[in-house]
């Protein structure tokens, strides 16, 4: 029996131009987000732009990538970090 591929193509609310921007394959890099198309994995882009490095920078060392792919990699982090509280009220 061949395992079915499973692949995910995030949709980021609110930011329909990020739409299919960032892929998540286990069979990519052992399942981290990354831009589709690419094996370039979010972490990297918000790491270069957690160290000061420019989207000028990151574009002419990474040129397979395009400003919306950096935008969707940041707004994918954004959004992955965002989490509701919730107040949980023991039962007895």
């Amino acid at each position: 029996m061949v395992a079915e591929k499973k692949v995910i193509l995030y949709n980021i609310p609110g930011m329909n131009t990020y739409r299919n921007r960032i892929q998540i394959d286990p069979k990519v890099l052992v399942g981290k987000p990354i831009i589709r198309g690419t094996r370039i994995p979010v972490y990297l882009i918000v790491n270069l732009i957690a160290q000061g490095k420019t989207t000028g920078y990151i574009l002419e060392n990474y040129p397979d990538l395009t400003k919306i792919d950096i935008k969707a990699a940041l707004e994918f982090a954004a959004d992955s970090t965002n989490f509701n509280e919730e107040s949980i009220t023991p039962t007895s």
